[in-house]
């Protein structure tokens, strides 16, 4: 009864102040012009009352919003009409978008499509809204159609931005029941009526980054679930903890360019209008599982979904039919297997080791450079499918590092490919929690437990999991990228042939630390020493390592590249490809990834002043000798375009002088006997490498080894052809034959021919002033006197390689074929190398490494050059190889 007096009250005051007040009563006339015919409801009010204001900077301020997002909505402001666009209709999506995006000066909506806006409003404004349709309803015998009489239209077309839902419980009987006008509709008329574009920008509001769960908790059931909670849970997350909403913006839809679509213009409007839709809700539901990942289904129930299905139930069956075992038997032992390999990815242990990882990378690294546009691109992609991210591997932060950007970046974290020899209790419950799953080194010999593992990968990739691949198969001790593993490529290809997904983006990624953590066992490891198994004792010890301070941390993303797309760009049929053609085209995808992973490799100080440092042939050396090579190196490196450090983009003398300190600090180098103790940075001063470091300094130097190595072989062509005058067609020979040397050590771009590095390389030697072109003879070129002390410094790159494969042929000269039993093979070439260099016919003791001399095994076996009747082969490359280190020498 008071609220009805109240209402009767408000009316009467708004009849009188229309009759007394001229403008009140223009406004009530209700002519027909556009401007004066506001009388919706549908947008917020300008101004907001001081109280109202207060409790939205409470609850709305602290939600996060992607800056690099944001970027997208400025760049769209000049561009077009925008309507921002929700799944699910919600008032509270509409304020906050409205709010938001008004304080931080951007785009923001302030038409409402079928919005009502009530409480935010002045009672006068409500009345006098309520008033002019009553009387316009008087008139007219209808309300007014904002769609149909060009309210909206004016709006939109007057730099005004409107909001959509997509989905909406009365949205379906409103269009067709009561055939009212679909907004979808609308702005395909508008697009069609106007020449600049409609931008429609679908929006997320995330209260959760958790996976959904296979099933409703009762919390869900009652208070919503974390997609579309209900007030009070919304309420409550709000008031908990506001930072863990944030918002994601999805790539704007150009109207304009989705009706040119072949499939879309044939179509009726209305078709046309649906189609939209659907493609609106389906790229919000892509972009939300992106983020929060597929439903997440228990361990069991993966477990149950595997050993169950058709496929692995008929491999059972013949497996237990050529083994002659009961079926129960076998379906046993592959459960077992399953127990040993499947995760059990838990979004609490991710948090967990977000958190730990953040204390790490805080207390033992000086910072953390990530490409976070590099980031962006991958986030956008994987829209499209799993992501299978194929990193580099350094270090065993390298996992945790990579989960922990994506966390902390509101995308999904990755499966986890991790080697059996991390599933020692307890850290192996912790990685699984993590989202690692176990493999065995190799199981070529169990064709069940093959089958196991595969079944597993198909079925992560079918529920849309991201995957975490190391191609390298393990940790490089050597520094650089080894040679690519292809048996987790290949199970990941066969998904693909068997359409167990429809697409997976594969991301190279590259890890670079200025100082790895493992270095000591690494160099243990490469001089023979055996490899200590992971144990909770090293755990335990690994907290001595938080004292150290060890420089920077890089990540970079190389650029997405979608398997579908990639197979028809190459017209490849991946269907019909044999099993030599499909092992074919997974090398070639294999030394891709090595070459995208070498191509965002960031140089640092460390490894262009260790390679310096070792590539100058004298015991002793100057300073000035040293920065003359280190100058030589960073103007090639500059020539060439690879990414530096920040310090060596700033200040490189300095960065070089620092490192110096760290490495006379570490006793890796020191200030020679004749120089002056208390001048160790005068230009004169002399110093020398501790013998013992030289390991340590060439696992530096092999970091960026990778970016002077076509320098290496132009400049070692060139010492070969032994005259201060040469051509460039004489070089490529000599080229080719170190490339295919050294093939198994370094990944070589296949679409690159010799004649275009030698060619390359040339023009970064003129730039130097290493050599000149000849002024009259074509493809010529004169090399200075200063150029053939530089080519020594590039051509040392090669000198502890040829020392290896020096050290491996002696040994084929000494032992016949089959002499020697694989096992005990390497351990002979290490006490031979070691024997060779204790009667110093080689010189340095880094090329002692068990690494380099599997790499020439390889390549020798191969060539067949072990055999008796290749006796000659052997003396070629043997002379060969020593004329090299001869021309070094001199």
């Amino acid at each position: 009864m008071i609220i009805g007096r109240t209402i009767k009250y408000g009316f009467n005051t708004m009849l009188d102040r229309i009759k007394h007040n001229p403008e009140e009563r223009k406004g009530a006339s209700m002519p027909e012009t556009i401007d004066e015919t506001n009388i919706y409801l549908s947008h917020f009010p300008q101004k907001i009352g001081f109280f109202s204001r207060t409790l939205l900077k409470l609850f709305l301020t602290r939600i996060q919003i992607n800056n690099a997002q944001i970027s997208i909505l400025k760049q769209l402001q000049e561009k077009g009409v925008i309507v921002f666009a929700s799944k699910y209709k919600s008032n509270f999506d509409f304020l906050f978008y409205y709010t938001r995006y008004k304080q931080l000066k951007l785009p923001y909506p302030e038409i409402g499509f079928y919005y009502r806006i009530i409480t935010w409003q002045r009672i006068s404004r409500i009345f006098r809204v309520l008033y002019l349709k009553l009387k316009y309803f008087s008139k007219n015998f209808s309300l007014p159609n904002p769609f149909k009489n060009g309210y909206f239209k004016h709006q939109l077309t007057n730099d005004k931005s409107g909001f959509v839902s997509l989905i909406d419980r009365k949205g379906f009987y409103r269009r067709f029941v009561k055939a009212k006008t679909d907004p979808m509709r609308f702005l395909i008329d508008l697009q069609n009526e106007i020449d600049k574009p409609v931008y429609i920008v679908p929006q997320i509001i995330f209260y959760s980054n958790n996976p959904r769960r296979s099933e409703l908790t009762l919390v869900d059931i009652i208070f919503g679930s974390e997609e579309k909670p209900r007030r009070i849970r919304r309420l409550f997350t709000l008031l908990k903890n506001p930072k863990k909403v944030f918002v994601e913006i999805c790539d704007p839809v150009n109207v304009k360019d989705f009706l040119k679509r072949e499939s879309i213009k044939s179509l009726t409007i209305e078709h046309q209008a649906f189609n939209l839709r659907r493609y609106l809700v389906r790229r919000i539901n892509r972009h939300r599982q992106s983020i929060i990942g597929p439903i997440l289904k228990s361990r069991v129930e993966i477990k149950e979904n595997i050993l169950t299905n058709d496929r692995f139930q008929k491999f059972i069956i013949d497996n237990a039919e050529s083994n002659k075992q009961p079926i129960r038997q076998v379906q046993k032992k592959a459960s077992e297997y399953l127990e040993e390999i499947a995760a059990n990815y838990s979004q609490n242990w991710i948090k967990v080791l977000a958190t730990t990882v953040k204390i790490i990378l805080k207390v033992m690294f000086e910072d953390t450079i990530i490409d976070m546009q590099g980031l962006q691109k991958v986030k956008r992609m994987s829209q499209r499918g799993p992501l299978i991210l194929v990193p580099c591997h350094k270090s065993h932060l390298d996992y945790l590092i990579i989960s922990y950007i994506f966390h902390i970046n509101n995308m999904i974290c990755p499966h986890i490919a991790a080697g059996k020899n991390l599933s020692f209790w307890p850290l192996g419950t912790i990685l699984k929690g993590g989202g690692a799953f176990f493999l065995r080194r190799t199981f070529k010999k169990d064709p069940l437990y093959s089958k196991v593992f595969s079944e597993y990968v198909y079925k992560i990739l079918e529920e849309g999991f991201n995957i975490e691949v190391f191609i390298e198969g393990g940790r490089s001790r050597t520094g650089k990228l080894l040679m690519p593993k292809l048996g987790l490529l290949s199970i990941i290809l066969d998904a693909h042939v068997k359409r167990i997904c429809d697409d997976v983006i594969f991301v190279p990624i590259y890890i670079g630390y200025d100082r790895v953590l493992e270095e000591k066992a690494y160099i243990h490891e490469i001089e023979g020493g055996q490899k200590e198994p992971e144990s909770l004792k090293q755990v335990i010890n690994a907290r001595k390592a938080l004292k150290a301070r060890n420089g920077k941390v890089y990540i970079n993303f190389s650029d997405p590249i979608s398997l579908k797309d990639y197979l028809n760009e190459n017209r490849i049929k991946i269907q019909n490809l044999s099993k030599n053609e499909q092992k074919v085209l997974c090398d070639r995808l294999g030394l891709q990834f090595l070459n995208s992973i070498n191509n965002i490799s960031v140089v640092t100080p460390h490894g262009v002043m260790a390679g310096a440092l070792l590539n100058l042939s004298r015991k002793r050396f100057a300073k000035d000798l040293l920065n003359a090579c280190l100058d030589t190196y960073m103007a090639h490196l500059e020539v060439i375009g690879v990414m530096l450090a920040d310090t060596l983009k700033k200040d490189p003398k300095s960065a070089f002088d620092q490192v110096l300190d760290n490495f006379i600090d570490r006793k890796f180098i020191e200030g020679a006997a004749t120089s002056k103790p208390d001048e160790p940075k005068n230009e004169n001063a002399l110093f020398k490498i501790i013998e013992n470091k030289r390991p340590s300094l060439d696992y530096y130097k092999n970091n960026c080894i990778i970016f002077f190595i076509p320098a290496a072989f132009t400049a070692l062509s060139i010492l070969e052809t032994d005259s201060f005058r040469f051509t460039s067609s004489a070089l490529r020979s000599e080229y080719k034959f170190l490339q295919e040397l050294f093939a198994n050590e370094f990944a070589f771009d296949a679409d690159k021919t010799p004649e275009y590095f030698v060619r390359k390389t040339l023009k970064a030697f003129i730039d130097d002033g290493m050599i000149l072109p000849h002024h009259t003879l074509p493809d010529t070129y004169n090399l200075t006197s200063a150029g053939f002390r530089k080519l020594k410094f590039f051509a040392g790159f090669l000198a502890t390689f040829l020392e290896s494969y020096l050290i491996v042929l002696t040994f084929y000269t000494r032992y016949p074929e089959d002499s020697i039993d694989t096992k005990d093979r390497l351990k002979k070439i290490q006490s031979m190398g070691s024997r060779m260099h204790k009667r110093r016919e080689i010189e340095r003791i880094e090329s002692i490494s068990k690494v380099s001399f599997n790499n020439a095994v390889s390549f020798f076996v191969s060539d067949k050059k072990d055999s008796a009747g290749n006796q000659k082969k052997i003396e070629f490359y043997l002379e060969r190889i020593q004329k090299y280190l001869n021309l070094l020498q001199e």
